[in-house]
């Protein structure tokens, strides 16, 4: 099957109409049945009462059991496709729902739009939807900052990585991943309940995001006007954040604005104190965050041109 094909038709339907909001209210979200597996072992095997070790085991053997699970369906459902264009339709439209690209547009333009006007209130409000960290305490350049480090950052975690492994791996790859990134996004949290039931699902998802990361920088850097201020600042600054992953599409999203990330922020119990990212350019303003879903469609529509290339390669 092209693969390339594909995710290039998962990724087209999702562009074009996401995951409708009836549909959702119907069957829920692929995304939502994994997490209520997760939830499920969650409750069962993670018990504060075990020793660190045995919670340690659990997590793993629960991470496991979650992405063989899943890949297994996706598996079973892309051997009983049909051959040819019918084939590469039908996966498309089965990956659809694991991609994020309009969604994560939606989100972001939300945050955009009061901030624009001035209405700081709304933004926050609206900001508070997709980043973790205290939103009464951010103003107009810490809600750009925060929206800017999600959009850069889910790029990479939402739409880059499923496809990148939908593309390697058809659909067990994709479902893969997003079992890995579910996972993390549940357990895979350094507080006193997750620290040794989530480190394998954050190792795990540490390791599937390696290449994505850096590719969706790459992606950024080369649809932005300043490709080598962009890749000067991955080269500088990718590797001080805090996340092995995480820095590489923020490193390039900041230079390729010409803005400063990360760095310290206020989350409801604690204050963290990250360093930056461009570190001497200034902050972003709410024209900037304009700016960065400009560079992110671009980037997006960069991905969907080199998909389309390798389908055609894998045609002839």
């Amino acid at each position: 099957m092209n693969l390339a094909a594909a995710m290039l038709v998962a990724l087209a339907i999702d562009a074009a109409i996401g995951w409708p909001e009836r549909l959702h209210r119907r069957i829920g979200h692929p995304v939502s049945w994994i997490g209520a597996l997760i939830a499920a072992l969650d409750r069962c095997w993670n018990r504060p009462q075990d020793t660190a070790p045995r919670r340690r085991l659990l997590g793993a053997v629960a991470a496991l059991l979650v992405i063989a699970l899943t890949a297994g369906i996706a598996a079973a459902l892309q051997r009983g496709l049909p051959a040819g264009w019918p084939g590469v339709l039908l996966a498309g439209v089965l990956a659809w729902p694991l991609v994020a690209l309009r969604s994560l547009d939606a989100h972001v333009a939300a945050v955009a739009r009061p901030l624009a006007r001035g209405d700081i209130d709304a933004a926050r409000a609206r900001v508070a939807m997709i980043v973790g960290r205290d939103p009464a305490r951010l103003d107009a350049a810490g809600i750009a900052r925060a929206a800017t480090e999600s959009l850069a950052e889910n790029s990479s975690d939402g739409i880059v990585a499923p496809i990148f492994w939908g593309a390697l791996a058809g659909l067990p790859g994709i479902a893969a991943y997003k079992a890995i990134n579910t996972l993390d996004s549940m357990i895979g949290h350094r507080t006193a309940r997750y620290a040794a039931f989530g480190w394998a699902a954050a190792r795990i998802d540490d390791l599937a995001n390696l290449v994505p990361a850096r590719l969706t920088a790459l992606l950024l850097a080369l649809a932005s006007a300043r490709p080598r201020a962009a890749l000067a600042c991955v080269a500088r600054d990718a590797r001080r954040h805090r996340s092995p992953n995480a820095g590489w599409p923020e490193a390039a999203m900041a230079g390729a604005l010409g803005v400063r990330l990360s760095g310290p922020r206020r989350y409801a119990d604690r204050v963290a104190d990250e360093p930056w990212l461009n570190a001497d350019a200034p902050d972003p303003e709410a024209a900037d965050l304009d700016r960065a879903l400009g560079l992110h469609r671009r980037a997006m529509a960069l991905l969907a041109l080199v998909l389309a290339l390798i389908a055609l390669a894998i045609w002839r």
